[in-house]
């Protein structure tokens, strides 16, 4: 691996450490404000500070000589929005899953849980025509294994937050699938910045029919807000396309995985969450299948670039 290589890798596990300590975050932050309230305050921040990033992407293409990514025709503006609101809205019932979860089980089980999008995007997309790779399906059982250690209790009782964290991997699986379907039509940090301000708008109403938010517990939240609003979605999202960019993929998603081991490590230093062994078990089994579903197949090897395409 060169330089270049070592470099882009590095910027991609930074990504993942931010990712895994915003589950601390929310945990945190659950404790002061609503589901609701939490994510349209960090929905707001991260589609604000994704503002500034757009601005100097397009003034670094001037001055390069390359092409504006923003849409010039009607066509590609429609694209934009209606990708923007498509991803916007799944990622406001992920989210909200996962705020929901996050409340009522440990930043350990809903790191490892919410990587389950990687075991779960491929078995969606038989239903959009693809095969996935055999393997996948080995992946799925070790997945299932793991999940069962981590998270039953009593047979196959699963606890609420578990539960809804589970949802969340499902319905974060649907947001990959959505944005894999509109990136390549459109500037993927217009639609990031679109779908942070649809989550936002959503969230802002159900927070004032739903909730009772107010400046006092918003303000004994700051710091949990504001780290997953600026840190995970606008700084690891602009960390995750400059780490992206000239990287084997494979990689890149290995690297981008051990967010669910930060968030393990996370919620033992700050939050004093500790596992069972059979938890541990689990845990180990479930990021086993997801590194083992992450590594390319005979085919997929041989067809693979060397290069991700950029983001």
């Amino acid at each position: 691996m060169d330089q270049k290589q070592l470099r882009s890798t590095l910027l991609l596990v930074l990504a993942a450490l931010i990712w895994g300590c915003a589950f601390v975050a929310q945990s945190v932050g659950a404790e002061y404000v609503g589901a609701f309230t939490f994510l349209a305050t960090r929905s707001w921040l991260g589609g604000i500070v994704l503002l500034p990033l757009i601005a100097a992407l397009e003034g670094g293409a001037k001055k390069s000589g390359q092409p504006s990514r923003a849409p010039h025709s009607a066509a590609e503006k429609k694209t934009l929005l209606l990708g923007g609101v498509c991803c916007g809205c799944l990622l406001f019932f992920a989210s909200m899953a996962q705020q929901l979860g996050i409340a009522s089980t440990t930043t350990a089980k809903a790191g490892f849980i919410t990587t389950m999008y990687v075991l779960i995007v491929p078995l969606l997309s038989l239903f959009l025509g693809q095969r996935p790779e055999k393997k996948i399906w080995l992946c799925v059982a070790v997945g299932v294994l793991g999940l069962y250690l981590l998270c039953m209790k009593g047979g196959f009782s699963l606890g609420r937050g578990d539960a809804l964290v589970l949802l969340c991997a499902l319905l974060f699986s649907g947001h990959i699938l959505t944005v894999n379907h509109f990136s390549p039509r459109v500037d993927g940090v217009r639609l990031s910045c679109i779908q942070f301000f649809v989550t936002a708008v959503i969230s802002t109403v159900c927070m004032f029919v739903f909730e009772r938010p107010d400046w006092a517990s918003i303000r004994a939240a700051a710091l949990p807000i504001l780290y997953a609003g600026i840190m995970s979605s606008g700084a690891g999202y602009t960390l995750q396309i400059v780490g992206q960019k000239g990287l084997d993929p494979t990689i890149a998603s290995l690297a981008m995985s051990l967010e669910s081991v930060f968030s393990a490590l996370a919620g033992w230093l700050l939050l004093g969450q500790t596992l069972t062994t059979r938890e541990l078990c689990g845990c180990a089994l479930m990021f086993a299948a997801i590194v083992l579903a992450q590594m390319p197949g005979k085919k997929r090897a041989a067809s693979q670039p060397q290069t991700a395409a950029d983001v």
